[in-house]
Order: C-alpha cells, then sequence, then structure tokens
C-alpha cells in the first residue's frame, strides 16, 4: 500500500542514515518509483463511508466517516458553545460553520473524555464505548450471535446498518428511523416517527418539545410540550382553507417523502414575501438542500441551504410568537400586536385568564329575529378552521346563512380576482358555528376580513321580557337612569377638562425645552426593516423628539467651533441646552446613503437599550429634511484619541486601561445576552469607544448593528460592512456573523489596547507581520511581555496584563468555534484562580497588500468599508 510504503520508508530513513547513504542509488530509484505507484493505489486512500465488524471510529484519532460524495461526515464532536468537554457522536454536514449536526447517537449520557469508540459489536448492534468500553449507547440487538455485515453512511445523511444472510443484504437498522431532532429529506414522517428538542443549545438530551404527525386528526402536524399534561403547543392547518401556508405546503411534501422539481419549489417561494424566501427562489434548490428542525425554545424551523454562500438561512418558523401558540388566548380572544389578550367586542373573560375557557358572549345570540342582522367587520384576521365551508354566489347569500343558522358565530367570504363575469361560479362561504379560537389580528401573511355577528345595545334591551308592567316602577327606572347618566355625563366633561388642562400644560413645558414626547410603540425589526423614513414615524418611536430650532440653537447654527469631528454618517457637534445641559449632536450627512439605515438603527433600537457602558441617546429630529442624533456628550472624546497618541497615552495607566477593557466586556455581555433583544454590534473599535469624564468607557455607533430574535445567534449579508483590522475573517471574506464577531474585534482592541499600537497601523518589516501576528509571536517565544506599551512599566502588573494577552488573542482565533463568548471572558477576566486555555494562531497573521487601509490617526475619523460580496459554492 503507498501509505505503508511512505510510512516505512520514512522510518528506515530516519533510524538507518548510514546505511542509506551507502545505498543512495536503491533509495534514488524508489523515489522515482513511488509517484507511480502512489497514482496507482490513489483510490485506496480515499476517505471511507463503512465499517465492518472489526473496524472502529476512535475519538482520540479523530477518525472518522464520511458519505462519499463527501457531504455528511460522522465522528465525535462537542456541541457549539459548549464550555465543557463532553462528548458525542453525530452525523453533521461537512463545510457548515458553524457545524449543523443533524443526528446524535448518544445523546444522553455523553462521554467526558476523547476516549470514545464507535463500533459494530459481535452481537450485531452499533455500540459508542467509554475509556473503560462500557456502552454509553446501542442501537439495539440485530437477533444475531455471529453477526456479518457492515454500517455504511450514505449522501443522504442516513446511517445505515446491514447484514448478510446467504448473500443477500438486510436492513437491520438506520437512522433515518431513529431521528433526533432534524429531519432530513428521505425521511417520512409516519407512524410512531417524531423530532425530539434538545435540551438546551449546547445540550443534544431530549428536550421539553416533541415534533409529529398526528394521524387521528387529519394527519396534522403538531409539536407537544413535554410536561406532566403534554399539552398541544402548536398545530398546523388550524386555519383549514381559510389560511394557506405556500411554504407550508413544501415541508408538507417534504415530511411526506414525495417529489417536486427545483422548478415547483421556486414558484411556490415566489408567493412568500420574506428575505429568506427570496433567497430560496433565487437559488438552485432541490429537496437534497433542505432540512427541518425541532429547535430547542419550541420552534419547529425550516433551513434551505444557499449553495451561493454556503449557509442555511432560516426560511420558516412556527410558532413565531404567543400569538402562533395553539390556544393561546383560549376561546373567543384576540391575540393582538403587542402579543396580548383581549376578549372580542361583546364578549366578556371567564376567569382570571384567558386559558382554557377564554371568554364569552355578554349577551347571548337570539335567533330568528329581523334586528339580529347585525355584524362587525374584523379586519385582516387569522381565525380557527371554520366549522363549515359552503357555497354562495355572493357576499349577501353568506351573510344569509349565517344569520340561518342559530349558532353562527361569525362568517367570512372571499371576493375573487376574476377578469370576467360568470354567473355560473359559486363562491366559497366560510361560517364559524363554534367558539372562535387561534385568532389574531392584522395578520399580514394572508389575513382575511370576518364578519363577527352582534347585537347592538337598543336590540338588547328592546328583547328583554316584559315583567315590569307597573308604570311607577318604570317611571322610577327612567328617572335612576337619567339621573345616573347626567352625574356620569358631568364626571367625563370634568375630566375631560382636567386632562386638556393638564395637557396643554405639558406641552408649553416641552415647547420651552424643544422636546415632544412620543409613547406610542411600534416593532423594532419592521421599521427599522423599513425602506424609507418619514416624518409621521416618528409616532412610532419611544425615544424624545428635539424640534430643530432647539437643536441650531444649542449647536450655535451648527458652528465650526462647536464641530468635533466627521465620520461617514456625517459631521458631529457639541452643543449646549439653555439649562446647561452639554450633548453631542450627529447631523446624517446628505449624501450619506448609509447613514439613514444607521439613523433608524440607532432612534428605533439603542434608545431601548440602557447600560452603563453604552452610549445614551438623549433624542433625534427629522424635520426639514434633516435627521439628527442628540446623544449624552463625552468630555474625553474617544478611546483612539488617547491610546494612538504618544504624549496623550501617559494618561492611561495600567489599572485605567483594564478598567476600560472591564467595561467594554460588560457592555458586550449586556448587549448579547442580557438586553431584550441579542444585538450584535458589527464595528467594534477603539473610535467607538467613548469615555466620560471619568474614564469609563462606553460603546456607541450602532449604525451598523444587527437584531436577532429568540434564541437566534447567527446570520449572513452579502452586504459586508465595516471597518478592516476589526473585522472577523468569516465576515469579512464570506458574509457571516455572529456574537463572536464582536470577540474577534474586541480581541484586536485588547490588543491594542495593551501594545498602544494599531493594528491596521502595525508594520512588521522582518516578517510582515500584523499586530496580532506579532502578538502571536511573541506569545509562542514566551516573549509576550515585549507587546506591552513601554508607558506602562511603572503600573503594570504582570499576571494582569498575561491574562489579558491571553484572553485577547483567544477572542482573535480563526475559528469562530473556538472563540470565547463575552460571559465567558467576564469570568477568566474576574476569576484570580482560573486556568485559561492556550490559545490557537490567530485570522490575518500576514498584512496582505491587496487589502492594506490606511490607518487612521487619532485626529481623523476611521473610515468604513462597505463591500458587496459575490460568494461562491464551495
Amino acid at each position: 500500500m503507498p501509505l505503508e510504503f511512505e510510512a516505512t520508508l520514512c522510518k528506515y530513513h530516519c533510524s538507518h542514515p548510514s546505511i542509506m547513504k551507502r545505498k543512495l542509488g536503491m533509495v534514488r530509484t524508489l523515489l522515482i518509483l513511488y509517484p507511480i505507484f502512489f497514482c496507482f493505489y490513489l483510490p485506496c486512500c480515499s476517505a471511507k463511508d463503512t465499517l465492518t465488524l472489526n473496524d472502529s471510529i476512535s475519538d482520540r484519532k479523530n477518525e472518522t466517516l464520511i458519505s462519499a460524495s463527501k457531504r455528511f461526515e460522522l465522528g465525535f464532536f462537542t456541541p457549539n458553545g459548549s464550555s465543557d468537554n463532553r462528548r458525542y457522536v453525530g452525523i453533521w454536514y461537512i463545510g457548515s460553520n458553524p457545524r449543523r449536526i443533524v443526528w446524535v447517537a448518544n445523546r444522553s449520557p455523553s462521554l467526558d473524555k476523547r476516549t470514545g469508540v464507535f463500533c459494530i459489536a459481535k452481537e450485531g448492534k452499533l455500540v459508542v464505548l467509554d475509556g473503560n468500553n462500557e456502552p454509553k449507547w446501542s442501537s439495539g440487538l440485530s437477533g444475531s450471535s455471529s453477526f456479518k455485515g457492515m454500517v455504511k453512511l450514505f449522501d443522504s445523511g442516513n446511517l445505515v446498518l446491514t447484514k448478510e444472510d446467504n448473500g443477500s443484504s438486510t436492513v437491520v437498522w438506520e437512522s433515518f428511523r431513529n431521528p433526533t431532532d432534524t429531519f432530513l429529506p428521505g425521511m417520512n414522517m409516519s407512524g410512531n416517527f417524531n423530532l425530539t428538542a434538545w435540551k438546551s443549545h449546547d445540550d443534544p438530551a431530549p428536550g421539553n418539545f416533541i415534533f409529529r404527525k398526528d394521524e387521528d386528526n387529519g394527519n396534522q402536524y403538531t409539536i407537544l410540550k413535554d410536561d406532566d399534561d403534554d399539552d398541544e403547543y402548536w398545530r398546523s392547518g388550524v386555519s383549514g382553507n381559510f389560511i394557506k401556508s405556500a411554504v407550508f405546503s413544501v415541508i408538507s411534501s417534504m415530511l411526506s417523502n414525495s417529489t417536486e422539481s427545483g422548478s415547483d419549489l421556486r414558484n411556490i417561494f415566489k408567493n412568500c414575501s420574506s428575505p429568506s424566501c427570496k433567497i430560496a427562489s433565487s437559488s438552485n434548490i432541490d429537496r437534497s438542500n433542505m432540512m427541518l428542525v425541532m429547535n430547542y425554545d419550541g420552534q419547529i424551523q425550516y433551513f434551505i441551504r444557499n449553495n451561493q454562500s454556503d449557509s442555511w438561512p432560516l426560511i420558516w418558523r412556527e410558532p413565531r410568537d404567543n400569538c402562533s401558540v395553539f390556544k393561546f388566548c383560549g376561546n373567543n380572544a384576540i391575540c393582538n400586536t403587542q402579543k396580548e389578550c383581549k376578549c372580542l367586542p361583546k364578549f366578556h373573560m371567564v376567569s382570571s385568564d384567558y386559558s382554557p375557557q377564554g371568554c364569552q358572549r355578554t349577551t347571548p345570540l337570539i335567533c330568528n329575529k329581523p334586528s339580529d342582522g347585525n355584524f362587525l367587520k374584523l379586519e385582516m384576521m387569522k381565525l380557527g378552521k371554520p366549522d363549515k365551508e359552503v357555497e354562495a354566489p355572493g357576499e349577501i347569500e353568506c351573510r344569509e346563512r349565517c344569520l340561518k343558522k342559530c349558532e353562527c358565530e361569525a362568517y367570512s367570504f372571499e371576493t375573487p380576482n376574476i377578469t370576467r363575469r360568470d354567473s355560473r361560479i359559486n363562491y366559497t362561504c366560510w361560517l364559524w358555528t363554534e367558539a372562535l379560537n387561534n385568532i389574531q389580528e392584522n395578520y399580514t401573511d394572508g389575513g382575511r376580513d370576518i364578519y363577527l355577528r352582534w347585537l347592538p345595545d337598543s336590540v338588547v334591551g328592546s328583547n328583554r321580557k316584559e315583567d315590569i308592567s307597573d308604570r311607577k316602577f318604570r317611571g322610577t327606572l327612567i328617572a335612576l337612569v337619567t339621573m345616573a347618566s347626567f352625574t356620569v355625563m358631568v364626571c367625563v366633561i370634568a375630566y375631560s377638562y382636567i386632562q386638556k388642562k393638564k395637557a396643554n400644560r405639558q406641552e408649553e413645558m416641552q415647547r420651552a425645552l424643544g422636546l415632544h414626547l412620543y409613547n406610542s410603540q411600534m416593532h423594532v425589526r419592521d421599521l427599522i426593516d423599513s425602506g424609507q423614513f418619514r416624518e409621521e414615524d416618528k409616532k412610532g418611536i419611544d425615544l424624545p423628539f428635539f424640534d430643530f430650532r432647539s437643536v441650531l440653537a444649542a449647536t450655535d447654527n451648527f458652528s465650526e467651533a462647536n464641530k468635533l469631528g466627521k465620520g461617514g454618517f456625517g459631521p458631529v457637534y457639541k452643543g449646549k441646552f439653555s439649562g446647561g445641559q452639554d450633548i453631542a449632536v450627529k447631523r446624517l450627512s446628505s449624501v450619506s446613503g448609509q447613514g439613514l439605515q444607521e439613523f433608524k438603527n440607532e432612534v428605533v433600537l439603542i434608545a431601548k437599550l440602557q447600560h452603563r457602558n453604552l452610549v445614551r441617546i438623549l433624542g433625534y429630529c427629522i424635520e426639514r429634511g434633516e435627521r439628527i442624533l442628540l446623544y449624552e456628550y463625552m468630555p474625553n472624546k474617544s478611546l483612539d484619541f488617547f491610546i494612538f497618541d504618544r504624549t496623550l497615552s501617559l494618561l492611561l495607566d495600567w489599572e485605567t486601561r483594564f478598567n476600560i477593557i472591564l467595561g467594554i466586556t460588560r457592555g458586550l455581555v449586556y448587549l448579547h445576552q442580557d438586553s431584550r433583544l441579542r444585538i450584535i454590534h458589527r464595528d467594534l473599535k477603539t473610535s467607538n469607544i467613548l469615555l466620560d469624564h471619568e474614564m469609563n468607557p462606553k460603546i456607541s455607533d450602532f449604525g451598523l448593528a444587527k437584531i436577532f430574535e429568540g434564541t437566534q445567534t447567527e446570520g449572513t449579508t452579502n452586504r459586508v460592512v465595516g471597518t478592516y483590522g476589526y473585522m472577523s475573517p468569516e465576515y469579512a471574506l464570506d458574509g457571516f456573523f455572529s456574537v463572536k464577531s464582536d470577540v474577534f474585534s474586541f480581541g484586536v482592541v485588547v490588543l491594542e489596547i495593551i501594545s498602544g499600537k494599531k493594528n491596521t497601523g502595525f508594520y512588521n518589516s522582518e516578517e510582515a507581520l500584523s499586530l496580532l501576528g506579532y502578538a502571536w509571536r511573541l506569545w509562542q517565544e514566551d516573549k509576550a511581555l515585549d507587546l506591552i506599551d513601554q508607558k506602562l512599566r511603572e503600573s503594570w502588573k504582570t499576571d494582569e496584563i498575561l491574562k489579558c494577552i491571553n484572553i485577547g488573542l483567544l477572542c482573535v482565533q480563526e475559528d469562530p468555534d473556538d472563540r470565547p463568548t463575552m460571559s465567558m471572558v467576564i469570568v477568566m477576566l474576574g476569576g484570580e484562580t482560573v486556568t485559561l486555555p492556550a490559545p490557537k494562531a490567530p485570522a490575518f497573521i500576514l498584512k496582505r497588500g491587496t487589502f492594506d487601509m490606511p490607518s487612521s490617526s487619532s485626529s481623523k475619523p476611521e473610515s468604513k468599508v462597505e463591500i458587496t460580496v459575490s460568494l461562491e459554492g464551495r
């Protein structure tokens, strides 16, 4: 074999140099023949996709199985984001970053060390053994004491165990019939087949949610919450034919193992308006690039591989929010735009909550009365499946059909979009005769108008029983009602007068300060993703609005004397209100195309973030075509103003620099983990770290920030924006960003704080190293202290500064999975007895001439680089 020949030749050469010297002619002959033997036997050296009874896969040797087309790989792994050494056997997509695990053998318990072995036992079952040869998982017995067969990993991702018997092969076990949390094309969801979520994002143990097919209830798909009652958490088709999902029709066909062509799939996705669906419709997609995952947070998620970027964008997910949870509000209650429950008009709440009884009618319906023909129109509603679907030639006939049924609660009729008149066409009329459920208002994804049957107050009064015949009693009743009405009217008028007077007083005070407050809320993502920003949108922002006159007065008409600097967004001025408060005013340049998105990000998003290490936005202005942001004023400017200046850097001793590192860390932990929305900053650098009067750091400039909802931790973009020297490699080259992208930028900032040198401005003439490469070389040579800014010699603490260098190198490692999270960094910085792992080589060690950018001095703002990346499939 060529590899054995190579090993023998190498061993012989290393062990007997004198003999090899004497037989140089023979060696030359062997070296000439070696390439011929290597090419002849090359097929024998390819990665294996099968195991026999005498083979095994060892975790210690990093052995794996790889499918024939190198699509899937089986081996030992540690979950993404895990901080310990738990090991599992699983199958994942080759080339996915982060690693996409599609199947796990030993979900619980895990292996503690890298001593595990995966093999076929002599009884004919697959087993995972620990270092003591104790089984941690098995596939079950095959029923044979003398097994002959093999296990193979196919390109579909299916791991199949077969046995040989009289020249024929029989499937004993396969992973497609024993899934974990992921459904792959080729599986068939029927019978007892189900997907069980992971316990958490880094724990494959069975979690709290199960996705399965309910064959007893119309073959609908459902998510069960695994608690004491096994409650239904979500169900497909709750609206039946009333509201259909084009995307779920693709998912249903995949779950039933049917087939569609790529063109059919693209046509379906063209009906979907989300950005992810647009990616899917424009890609060369087929069923083999699809994946359905039962996520640990209770969402069933549908992904399609984007061959251009080799990424897996999220196309569809349910339940998307509380309103999508099955019967979240109970009967006859609406889930509103704030994801809260409220009873339908003319209904009242039965108990202290909205589930399961929900709401009931205040006044029961009275049938067969002409006056009982009143309906309330509810626009763009999602509603549970209608109880009846009947044909009707028009809406009037549909309404009459509802009136004829005493129990009819509501109806809906869709006016079809046709280009010709045809009296023979019968259209569908939907009727609800039972309690209404799964109601959601303002449902933009196919919502319809429904008409709720109700009684106006005048009809309620006319249908009461005539038990009061005494005119005197009736007169008394009328008098009491009149007095009560008069009293209520007087109270209302008085209350309105008081409120109006109070509002006028507040408005006068606010006008004096140049300040108007708007408290209404809008969905953050909807406003940020919109293509424009108008003056009327200011009513949807929970942030003070300043009129343009007050801004002009504060900045002395934007005088040059008050100008603090200029960035890609536009110029920044110092301002002062009449009360003496100093502010920083950022004015959007009229020629800045990028500034509009930055403006919306900061106004809509950053206004909701409150942390001592984040710069605080005070208000905004969008009058007369101007877009202006007002911030708290930072008297000590930015970190780069001090750290890269030979004179001013003397003011930053080691204690101050360490406190700055701690403050930046706390701010990022808040953004990544503790805030209401997970925020990826994407442009962290020294010039975006502002310093207050006590030199406390505050992260600023959130114009490029991205919002992640729920449990989302990563994303991709074809529009890469940021600053060279601080962008992570996966973001700069592939458009992939996550919290680990900010970790990389943080690592660069830490090394710059310690060294006093700029990453993009540093140049080592001997080896053309960047600052990262220079720090890595010193670390390998055990000369890490040579990296330290010489101005710190009198104040540094050796153990503390070495710890920070170690953390900085851990944060700039090339593989995002190797970088710590910011919550781990805060533990590393605070713990005196914490043993830090050894870092691996960082990314961008060598400076590449084609990517060099001129570095910014402390007196000039850093330039942001915007690239449109064209990604090729790998």
